[in-house]
């Protein structure tokens, strides 16, 4: 299969292209940058070639795409700056790229009849109550401009494609860029003690993890919306970021103090974030994906492979 992958130079997507190429999958990655510099870890991926394409410029990805001709397109990329969205001059260039760039894509796969599989989130909805949100929700109700760019992004695919996966995701952390335990951990090496919100729920995800699971997915026809977290190591048995934390330090080997704190306690977010970000992942395995291992042991196995 011929997979063009977007936003290779992020978490997510490094680790795609490296799992496709792994499994003898002609994989060309694209992200804005002029070349690709590798990652963190010092690791690279040497195995695929790398386009430079800027997903807000609609004659771009068409031309692009139509010369490439893939089979299956997985868009990583994507404005994930959660804080700074909010703010009034990054307001047009969010939605360009989360909601335009995604159309455009979407655009170009269906000029081709490429599948196309679409990264979202749990921001699409309210982040109200206590039950896990289904993948077939149609709730939508965003707290903030991330939010509201990639529900626009998701109703441009479902809107333009019959051949999608949409899959929404939370709490990313992986080896390229920037994620919570780098963060935590950093400041935890210098604290006594770290405040962390306890009153939003949820589950990581473990890039390395995900990214098996999207080539998988992309490999069927199993069209539509999914919800893909590392799973709980009990059913129901959602965390807190104050509950993550304490784990991974523990893990880590940090003594630090982590002090839970409520999200209005901590008020240093620009943007409203969602109390409840529980992902029902049942849909996975009744379509015959199988699911992420548990959150503990993903986080164990990246905390072996960063280095930090």
């Amino acid at each position: 299969m011929k997979l063009f992958v977007t936003g290779v130079g992020g978490q997510l997507g490094h680790d795609v292209v490296n799992d496709a190429v792994a499994r003898g999958h002609q994989c060309i990655g694209s992200d804005l940058a002029e070349a690709y510099a590798g990652v963190a870890d010092g690791s690279a991926v040497t195995t695929a070639p790398y386009v430079q394409l800027d997903i807000t410029d609609r004659d771009a990805v068409g031309k692009k795409i139509k010369e490439l001709r893939p089979d299956a397109i997985i868009h990583c990329a994507a404005w994930t700056a959660v804080d700074a969205a909010e703010d009034e001059e990054n307001r047009e260039k969010v939605d360009r790229i989360n909601h335009l760039g995604t159309k455009y894509i979407a655009e170009a796969a269906k000029g081709i009849d490429a599948k196309l599989l679409y990264l979202s989130t749990d921001y699409v909805f309210d982040g109200k109550g206590t039950r896990p949100w289904e993948p077939d929700d149609k709730c939508y109700s965003p707290l903030n401009v991330y939010g509201q760019s990639k529900l626009d992004g998701e109703l441009a695919v479902s809107e333009t494609l019959d051949k999608f996966f949409i899959v929404r995701i939370a709490w990313v952390f992986g080896l390229n860029g920037k994620n919570f335990i780098k963060t935590m951990i950093n400041v935890g090496k210098t604290h006594d003690t770290v405040r962390v919100v306890n009153d939003q729920i949820g589950t990581p995800t473990y890039t390395l993890d995900l990214a098996r699971l999207l080539v998988d997915m992309i490999e069927t026809e199993k069209y539509g919306y999914y919800h893909a977290t590392n799973s709980e190591s009990e059913p129901g048995g959602y965390i807190s970021w104050y509950d993550f934390c304490v784990e991974f330090y523990k893990q880590y080997g940090l003594s630090t103090t982590v002090i839970p704190v409520t999200t209005a306690e901590y008020g240093l977010s620009k943007a409203a974030r969602p109390e409840n970000s529980r992902l029902d992942k049942s849909k996975l395995a009744a379509a015959g994906f199988l699911p992420l291992p548990t959150w503990q042991d993903a986080v164990s196995r990246y905390l072996k492979e960063a280095n930090l």
